[in-house]
C-alpha cells in the first residue's frame, strides 16, 4: 500500500437512509455516518473516510 490506510466499509439501508460504517483495519477504530442513498456510494465513502481520519487524528493528539 502507498501510505493509505486499509478501510473496511459497510453499507446498511435503514428506512429511507443508508448507514455507512468505516473501520480502520490497523487500529480497529470504527465510525458511522447516515446519509441519503441518492448521494451515491463514492460520496458516502468519502464522508465516512473523512470522519474516520478526523477521529484517528484526534486520538493521536490525545483528544479522544
Amino acid at each position: 500500500m502507498s501510505g493509505e490506510r486499509e478501510i473496511i466499509f459497510e453499507f446498511r439501508t435503514v428506512g429511507t437512509s443508508v448507514k455507512v460504517t468505516a473501520v480502520d483495519a490497523t487500529t480497529g477504530v470504527e465510525v458511522s455516518i447516515v446519509g441519503d442513498p441518492a448521494a451515491g456510494e463514492a460520496a458516502l465513502k468519502r464522508l465516512a473516510k473523512q470522519k474516520l481520519g478526523y477521529v484517528l487524528s484526534r486520538r493521536a493528539a490525545g483528544g479522544i
